[in-house]
C-alpha cells in the first residue's frame, strides 16, 4: 500500500511540473503575442484552488491531475466584445499562433535541458559498460563479444555507461548492422561486427541490451538475506535478515540465481531450508507463494532480497561539471532524446518495435516513484526523458494535440487561407477516437505489467 501512494504522489508531482512547464510555454507566448489569457488550469474538473492576477486571468489548480490547458479570447469558442477583439486568438497572424501553439512542446525540450544542466552540477554516477555474461547462441556471442569487455563505442557514438550503449543500440533499430568498439581487461581494443538484420523489440518488456544476449555486469548477489517483505512466504516462515541460506531440500546452495531458480519452480511446494543464523544452523520449513507472471506462467515467491557484493572501486565514478559544459551536455542530451523519441515512433510504425512496448500512467507512475527513491538525480534525469516524451508527443500530427493545431495553421500559411470548419471538426473527432484507443492500449499494457 505504501508502493502505492508512494508511486501516486511522485505520479503527480512528476506530471504537476511538467505539465505547468507546458502550458506556461503556451501561456507566456500567447501573452506576448498580444492574446488574451482567460484562464491557465493546472488539472481538470472541480478547483481546488483558483484566482487572479492584474489582467484578470484566472489561475485554476484542479482535482484531476492528468493534464492542464491555457483556455484564450477566441471568437471560434465564445462572444467577443467588438472592443476586444484583437485580443482574441483567432484574430492573430498564422505565424503568431504557430508560435502559440508550438511554444509547449518547446518548453517541455527547453525544461529538460534544464533539469539535465542542474543534473550535471549535482554530479552524475556513471557505471562502466562491462559485459558480464553473453548468452549462448545469441546475437552478441556471434559477433564475437565477450564477457568482461568493456563496451566503448557502438557505430560513431562513444559509450560511456549502459544507459548510452541502450539508447544507441535502439537509434539503430532497422539497420543491418553495427561496429562495436570493445577493450579488454588488458585495454586492447577490438571491432565486432554486431549483426542487427531483423533484430526487433516485438516483446514486452525485454530491454534492448537482452534481446541482443548481453548481460551487464552486475556485482553477485551473495545467499545472505538483505531484507524481508511484509507478509511474504519468507516472513511467514520466520527467515531473518542476515541468515546465511546453505541448503534446500538437501541440495547445497551456490549462487542466489540457484536459489532464484528453485523458488520460481516452487510455488505452494513445501521446501526444506538450512540457514545459518549467527553461530547455529536450523531447519526452517518455506512455502512460496505463487504469483502469476506475464503470459499467465506461475510461480514462485519468496520475499526477499540478498547482500550484494560491492562494486569494484574502477567501475563507478562521480563526474560533476560546470554551469557551461551542464548546459551543453544537457543540450546535447535532449536532442539526442528528441531524435531517438522520433526514431521510436517511425520504428513502431514500421513494426521494427512492439506496441506492448507503451506504456501509460501507470508506467510513468511507478518509475517516477522508482526515480524519486534513488534521489534528485535520478529523479531530474526521469523529468527530462518525461518532458522530453511529452513534448515529442504532442507535435504529432493529430488535431487535438499541439502537433494536429500546427498542421492546420502550416497549411493555411502555404494555402493562405484556413482548413474549412467542417475539416477541422472532423480531424478532431478523428484524433480524439486515436488518441482514446491509444490511451487504453497503453493502460492495458501496463496493467499487464503489474
Amino acid at each position: 500500500m505504501f508502493d502505492f501512494f508512494w508511486n501516486l504522489g511522485s505520479f503527480i508531482l512528476a506530471l504537476g511540473i511538467l505539465v505547468t512547464v507546458h502550458e506556461y510555454g503556451h501561456f507566456w507566448v500567447a501573452r506576448k503575442a498580444g492574446v488574451k489569457v482567460l484562464r491557465f488550469s493546472i488539472g481538470f474538473g472541480k478547483p481546488l484552488l483558483k484566482w487572479h492576477d492584474k489582467y484578470n486571468t484566472e489561475y485554476v489548480i484542479a482535482a484531476i491531475p492528468l493534464g492542464g490547458y491555457v483556455k484564450m479570447l477566441d471568437e471560434r469558442v465564445d462572444e467577443v466584445p467588438a472592443n476586444q477583439r484583437h485580443l482574441s486568438f483567432n484574430a492573430k497572424s498564422v505565424q503568431a499562433r504557430i508560435a502559440i501553439v508550438a511554444a509547449g512542446p518547446m518548453a517541455n525540450f527547453l525544461f529538460a535541458i534544464f533539469a539535465l544542466a542542474v543534473m550535471y552540477m549535482v554530479g552524475v554516477q556513471t557505471i562502466k559498460p562491462v559485459v558480464g555474461s553473453v548468452v549462448e547462441g545469441s546475437r552478441a556471442e556471434q559477433a564475437g563479444i565477450m564477457p568482461t569487455q568493456q563496451i566503448i563505442k557502438i557505430g560513431d557514438d562513444d559509450i560511456s555507461n549502459w544507459q548510452d550503449a541502450t539508447f544507441s543500440l535502439m537509434s539503430h533499430l532497422g539497420d543491418k548492422s553495427v561496429a562495436v568498439t570493445l577493450r579488454n581487461e588488458n585495454y586492447q581494443q577490438t571491432v565486432q561486427t554486431l549483426n542487427l538484420d531483423g533484430w526487433k523489440l516485438d516483446q514486452q518488456d525485454v530491454p534492448p541490451l537482452s534481446s541482443l544476449g548481453i548481460v551487464p555486469f552486475r556485482p553477485q548477489a551473495t545467499l545472505v538475506i538483505a531484507a524481508i517483505t511484509k507478509n511474504s512466504a519468507a516472513e511467514q516462515a520466520n527467515l531473518q535478515v542476515n541468515d546465511v541460506i546453505l541448503a534446500v531440500n538437501g541440495e547445497t546452495m551456490t549462487s542466489w540465481q540457484q536459489l532464484v531458480n528453485l523458488i520460481t519452480q516452487s510455488a505452494n511446494k513445501s521446501l526444506q531450508f538450512s540457514v545459518k543464523r549467527q553461530d547455529s544452523i536450523k531447519t526452517i520449513t518455506v512455502t512460496p507463494k505463487s504469483r502469476v507472471v506475464s503470459n499467465g506462467i506461475e510461480q514462485g515467491f519468496l520475499g526477499v532480497a540478498p547482500v550484494v557484493e560491492q562494486w569494484p572501486d574502477d567501475f563507478v565514478e562521480t563526474r560533476h561539471y560546470g554551469p557551461l559544459d551542464s548546459i551543453v551536455l544537457g543540450t546535447k542530451e535532449t536532442w539526442r532524446l528528441i531524435t531517438l523519441s522520433f526514431d521510436m515512433i517511425g520504428n513502431l510504425i514500421t513494426g521494427q518495435m512492439s506496441v506492448k512496448n507503451l506504456s501509460g500512467p501507470v508506467g510513468i507512475a511507478v518509475g517516477a516513484g522508482t526515480s524519486v527513491s534513488y534521489g534528485l538525480v535520478a529523479f531530474l534525469s526521469f523529468l527530462a526523458l518525461i518532458s522530453v516524451n511529452l513534448g515529442v508527443f504532442n507535435l504529432l500530427p493529430l488535431p487535438v494535440l499541439d502537433g494536429g493545431h500546427l498542421m492546420y495553421y502550416i497549411i493555411e500559411l502555404f494555402r493562405k487561407k484556413p482548413v474549412s470548419e467542417k475539416t477541422q471538426e472532423f480531424g478532431f473527432k478523428v484524433g480524439a477516437l486515436l488518441l482514446i484507443f491509444l490511451t487504453c492500449f497503453a493502460l492495458f499494457n501496463d496493467v499487464s505489467r503489474l
